[in-house]
């Protein structure tokens, strides 16, 4: 059974943006998911968030077409009434972490993904980058 990996928002913003000089990494990692070497999972505030800021900047037809291709190739992590009183159980400074890691910790993903591994109070679950998680896939 492939991995769990819940991809925060950065990763996903890397890739539709193609933001250097992350993009590659971020792109290899989406790579992954795509071709079905792990499940990808994408927290349902963040597929929120990803339709709103695509709408401000583009526009709503860009978001429609953003979002159906990502969910042809990620599921939805919930973000339900215990994932939320878990993350404000928590106290940790950034709710919005505390919450991608309470979904995927509900989930059971084996890794949250991110670029910005220092953020998470408490690393439930590892918390690793782009590169990190390409070498433990031995760097596809």
């Amino acid at each position: 059974m492939p991995p769990k990996l819940l991809i925060d928002l950065n990763i996903v913003l890397d890739v539709l943006q193609q933001r250097e000089p992350h993009y590659e990494q971020s792109a290899a990692v989406l790579d992954l998911i795509a071709r079905q070497q792990a499940t990808g999972l994408l927290a349902a505030h963040s597929i929120t968030t990803l339709h709103y800021l695509l709408t401000r900047y583009r526009n709503h037809e860009v978001a429609a077409v953003a979002l159906t291709e990502l969910l042809t190739v990620f599921q939805v992590a919930a973000v339900t009434d215990a994932v939320i009183r878990k993350a404000v159980a928590w106290g940790w400074r950034d709710f919005e972490d505390a919450v991608q890691m309470a979904a995927a910790v509900a989930e059971g993903a084996n890794y949250l993904v991110t670029r910005n591994p220092k953020d998470y109070a408490a690393q439930l679950i590892p918390v690793v980058e782009p590169a990190r998680l390409l070498a433990l896939f031995g760097g596809s």
